[in-house]
């Protein structure tokens, strides 16, 4: 059976080097605090979700420490290495095993488990699965990896309106695409006011 592979591409809740944008509009101690919250979702759904989970880190050198495992629950820890974030995920996608190879960060504090098993069902019918972020790009992307399967990152316009259709235009033409329910991912102060609102919504329903 292949391997089913999990990546969490994550920083440390740490001031002055996770939630550098959230900072800017809500101060570096909520945005520590926040960056703890979304980490801590992220880690649970993971652990719970029975995959090969992984996680890739920076700075470099945490990786290799006992302090970087326990800021990721126990889980893996590799370095993300230098170089653009295409690169960086390149090197993920480089080293996983052939199979299903998921990524996401932690940003999006509504994921579960359930939507985790719903990536990987999707995945089993598709060439790929996305789960749409409400800024235009993605809290997750899912492909099979065989032996000659190219990273479909490069040239893509990150952090904006854009990233998810630049990397869904670099995979084959015909490409079935399977899509997961679009959640907020935590980037910045309106994000995390947006969704508040949602919960609070969410609670009166």
């Amino acid at each position: 059976m292949r391997t089913i592979s999990l990546l969490i591409f994550a920083k440390p809740p740490r001031m002055g080097l996770s939630k550098t944008r959230l900072a800017e509009g809500l101060g570096p101690g909520e945005a520590r605090r926040i960056a703890s919250f979304t980490l801590a979702v992220t880690l649970r759904a993971a652990k719970a979700s029975g995959l090969n989970v992984k996680v890739y880190t920076t700075p470099d050198g945490l990786a290799a420490t006992q302090q970087g495992r326990a800021a990721f629950g126990g889980l893996p820890v590799r370095p993300q290495g230098p170089g653009t974030l295409t690169q960086r995920l390149e090197r993920g996608f480089n080293e996983a095993p052939p199979g299903m190879v998921f990524f996401i960060g932690s940003d999006a504090p509504d994921i579960t488990p359930g939507h985790l098993r719903s990536a990987v069902r999707g995945l089993m019918r598709h060439d790929a699965v996305f789960g749409p972020a409400l800024d235009g790009g993605f809290w997750l992307f899912g492909m099979h990896k065989g032996p000659q399967t190219r990273s479909p990152f490069r040239r893509v316009r990150w952090s904006g309106p854009h990233a998810m259709e630049d990397v869904w235009s670099q995979l084959p033409e015909h490409a079935r695409v399977w899509l997961l329910p679009p959640l907020i991912d935590i980037d910045a102060a309106p994000d995390w006011d947006n969704w508040r609102l949602s919960r609070r919504k969410s609670h009166k329903k």
